[in-house]
């Protein structure tokens, strides 16, 4: 099984993202893993490293998700392994809940929250998004 963190999706998954049943509620499962130093896209400088600027991001998103009724519902940190093999382990793990994909869009659609994003790109080395729905 090939893994690739990545920071955004690919036109391919952008578009998987908008067809089918964009109302229904979906939780996000983030596999997180970030730059030993942040690294801003406007050439600011900083001494922040890859995980405080997300942080940043972390704390400026839970509005955000209100906003479209969204809610963050886990974050944490990974320890360890328990089963499986990967290279490299993800650094955090976070889950957020949205009333749609509409609603995900519509946040991330918002100025707002675009200029909360640039702390999330600034940290972020890569991440797997897995798009879940309960059964």
């Amino acid at each position: 099984m090939k893994v690739e963190n990545k920071v955004k999706p690919n036109d391919e998954q952008m578009a998987g993202f908008l067809e089918g049943d964009i109302d229904s509620p979906i939780e996000m499962v983030n596999l997180l893993k970030f730059k030993n130093k942040a690294e801003y896209e406007d050439g600011r400088i900083t001494e922040l490293s890859g995980e405080e600027a997300y942080a940043i991001y972390g704390m400026e998103v839970q509005e955000h998700l209100k906003k479209v009724g969204g809610e963050s519902i886990f974050f944490g940190t990974v320890e360890r392994l328990m089963l499986g093999e990967v290279e490299e382990l993800w650094d955090w793990v976070a889950i957020a809940k949205y009333p749609s994909r509409k609603a995900m869009l519509e946040m991330m659609s918002d100025p707002d929250y675009q200029e909360s994003e640039k702390h999330r790109s600034a940290g972020l080395k890569g991440q797997l998004n897995i798009e879940t729905k309960a059964q």
